[in-house]
């Protein structure tokens, strides 16, 4: 839904008749199918699209069935939502491009800013290393990137800044760049890292 309202051609297969009438408005179009039948997904041209997201967690026979033979008709960049880890694993084994735990992936988040009224946002990137979006501790307020010695006392690194009056982003700021109260911080850098400055006042 959120790709076709950003106006990309989006097209969805799905195999229950009574939730399509749910789709026809949110997607360029809708094609009543299985797709672990291999002749329907053939039909489709898998590789003229730019990714394929298989979002079938439920039934993981299906999820599996589905990703292997959208790689062997040479899906670009296929992303795969999961059930669970062993899921995701076997999903990755079989050559998704990414996947997707969605109830892992909110949990974690919902957890970080419950931790801090700071944290704004969480993403995991990979099993050790993160991004949090997070408002400029008041340690840190008035004090430039460098004064802050922020990646020798932290480990962290600061991949853009909001500011709070203008709203403008600063994508990699210099290291003389004044952080001020209200500022929203970019940062990336290993878990146990990014944990300390959650907690920060």
């Amino acid at each position: 839904m959120e790709l076709y309202h950003m106006k990309h051609e989006v097209l969805v297969v799905e195999e229950q008749e009574e939730l399509i009438a749910d789709m026809v408005n949110h997607a360029t179009d809708v094609i009543i199918g299985d797709s672990k039948d291999e002749t329907v997904l053939r039909s489709l041209g898998v590789p003229n699209f730019d990714c394929v997201i298989v979002a079938i967690a439920s039934d993981i026979e299906s999820s599996v069935l589905t990703t292997i033979m959208l790689k062997d008709l040479g899906a670009k960049m296929l992303i795969c939502k999961a059930r669970n880890v062993l899921h995701s694993k076997i999903l990755t084994q079989l050559g998704a491009d990414r996947v997707v735990l969605p109830e892992l992936e909110m949990g974690r988040q919902v957890a970080h800013s419950l931790v801090s009224q700071k944290v704004l946002d969480y993403l995991e990137i990979s099993q050790d290393y993160g991004v949090i979006e997070i408002v400029t501790p008041n340690h840190w307020v008035g004090k430039s990137i460098m004064k802050s010695s922020l990646r020798r006392k932290y480990g962290i690194t600061i991949m853009a800044i909001r500011a709070a009056k203008t709203e403008k982003v600063n994508f990699s700021p210099n290291a003389d760049v004044v952080l001020n109260e209200g500022d929203i911080l970019t940062v990336i850098g290993a878990k146990h890292d990014l944990d300390i400055i959650s907690a920060l006042k």
